[in-house]
């Protein structure tokens, strides 16, 4: 299962052509994509109208969602306090996203390059990524 990040999901909204969409289109057809609130909060920030709104969330809610738990609280502050340690400073809402996926097993598809500092994160590279990182 892949955690995509808004980061991911604003070009598959926005840009039909962009590999972003072509490899979202892919897992969402194989049904290995998976959605989190602070992931739904913000794509829905975005929207303009209420009716893109209701659109979007109509979408996304057929999408396997993971909740934020104590348990992933607990991790969010400890990966948080471990990386502080090393003088790094991620935002929290990435933070929540890295440990809802280490907790539930899952990759993380960004293009946020700081999710690789994250220990114990995996991160999810695109067939058509693969060879060039």
């Amino acid at each position: 299962m892949v955690i995509a990040d808004t980061s991911v999901w604003i070009p598959f909204f926005n840009r039909p052509d962009s590999p972003e969409k072509a490899a979202l289109d892919l897992l969402i057809d194989a049904n290995e994509v998976a959605l989190v609130g602070v992931v739904l909060a913000e794509l829905l920030q975005g929207c303009r109208a209420s009716s893109e709104r209701e659109t979007l969330s109509e979408a996304l809610r057929a999408l396997p969602y993971y909740e934020v738990t104590q348990s992933t609280w607990s991790q969010t502050g400890d990966l948080s306090a471990q990386l502080l340690r090393r003088g790094v400073t991620l935002p929290l809402s990435d933070l929540i996203i890295a440990a809802l996926a280490i907790e539930h097993h899952c990759q993380v598809y960004s293009l946020d390059t700081h999710f690789k500092k994250i220990p114990g994160m995996r991160l999810y590279l695109p067939a058509s990524r693969r060879s060039f990182s």
